[in-house]
């Protein structure tokens, strides 16, 4: 095991109490530090955890309070028009689960505190200095902490990453802006069923809501990023009504945005990804979660990265000699898994806004699609199947495959 005894770690979303517990696990004793001044409380929609990322929850004892808050989706299927196309699943592996982000929030903190986590609010970071002992951080308010290492787990704008490396690039704008709610019609499709839709102005997808209704999500295409802030700015009702006007001429698009409410409408901004980021760590500072990577939401894997990257910097933190092989190792086992998952989401984000002619020859296109190029096996297996052996010590080597 490194040296490392104590960490702090930057953000408290989804793997901040994740990278806590883990450590934990691993005999560090880590304090979550957050920048607002609470928990999330009913911010943000629903979001995809994949089997891996249910199957890594399972290493922080955390999979179970999860699933129980979760809708699993057993199937999916396409449309396009009025044409409905069944999508092959994969076998053998548990289904997704779609989850409030605030839920996943409060179900992660609850586990946290309950192993002894500590959590302080209202601690935006501006600083940080290094020392060969240890690392001392600086927040807004003047206050100071310090420990052996510092975690940043603060999101696609992360503060730290800028400190590990000033000139890492930032978020990039998908060209999609991203909405969500639950309509009062109900689709007519088995539950656990979730369809993706390619309407003729704008991509959605929708599954039936437990408890009655449609919950649904839709990127509209944008030519210029807005902030979630400048979004918000706009009245949800003045949104619903583009929405109405964009999925007016689509089934079941046109029903749902008409017997959605204006006060339930999620507003999300622009959708966001993060390019390959070229330094991870600098000396005991390192980066988990959206921070280092934030594919698409089309991968249905960000989450599900974010939680396997906790419980991986963990391993490598218990097993290997000091920080810097640690955070080397982390690397090594984290990169090409990631960046793989980032390129398969890039190249469907393309095909949610498709032209007149594109969108002719989908109905066309899909069948073959489905049983070439989206057959599950050659797409996703290696990402839904990986499960993270924790007990296997981590070594300096590459693992042989």
């Amino acid at each position: 095991m490194t040296t490392a005894r104590t960490a702090i770690v930057i953000g408290s979303g989804i793997a901040g109490p994740v990278t806590a517990l883990a450590l934990h696990r691993a005999g560090i004793i880590a304090t979550v530090y957050e920048a607002y001044p609470a928990t999330a409380s009913g911010v943000g929609g629903t979001l995809a955890l994949a089997p891996n990322g249910v199957a890594a929850l399972r290493t922080v004892g955390a999979d179970e309070a999860v699933t129980a808050i979760a809708t699993p989706i057993e199937r999916s299927a396409m449309a396009v028009g009025r044409r409905h196309i069944d999508l092959p699943t994969l076998a053998g592996v548990p289904p997704l689960r779609v989850v409030h982000r605030a839920e996943l929030h409060r179900v992660l903190h609850d586990r946290a505190v309950a192993e002894g986590v500590p959590f302080e609010y209202g601690k935006r970071l501006v600083d940080a200095e290094q020392t060969d002992s240890g690392v001392t951080a600086r927040f807004e308010d003047g206050s100071t902490a310090t420990a052996d290492i510092l975690v940043g787990a603060d999101g696609i704008r992360s503060r730290v990453r800028g400190l590990i490396d000033p000139a890492a690039p930032g978020p990039r704008f998908t060209g999609l802006l991203s909405f969500e709610a639950v309509a009062r019609h109900e689709v007519d499709v088995e539950p656990g069923t979730m369809t993706f839709a390619f309407g003729r102005r704008g991509y959605y997808l929708y599954w039936p809501e437990p408890g009655g209704g449609t919950r649904w999500g839709a990127n509209l295409p944008q030519q210029r990023p807005m902030s979630f802030v400048e979004a918000r700015a706009v009245p949800a009702a003045q949104w619903l009504d583009t929405l109405r006007t964009s999925y007016g001429d689509d089934d079941p698009g046109r029903e749902l945005m008409a017997t959605s409410h204006a006060d339930e409408l999620q507003v999300a901004g622009s959708l966001q990804i993060m390019p390959p980021v070229p330094h991870w760590y600098r000396g005991r500072m390192v980066l988990v979660g959206d921070s280092a990577h934030a594919p698409s939401n089309s991968s249905g894997q960000g989450a599900s990265l974010a939680i396997e990257s906790a419980v991986q910097l963990a391993r490598c933190l218990r097993d290997l000699p000091d920080v810097e092989t640690a955070f080397a190792a982390y690397v090594r086992l984290r990169r090409a898994r990631v960046e793989k998952v980032a390129a398969r989401a890039a190249r469907i984000n393309h095909a949610k806004a498709p032209g007149p002619v594109a969108r002719t020859l989908m109905p066309l296109l899909i069948p073959l699609m489905v049983r070439t190029v989206m057959d599950p096996e050659k797409t996703v297996a290696d990402e839904q199947r990986y499960v993270i052996d924790w007990d296997a010590p981590v070594t300096t080597e590459p693992a042989l495959r």
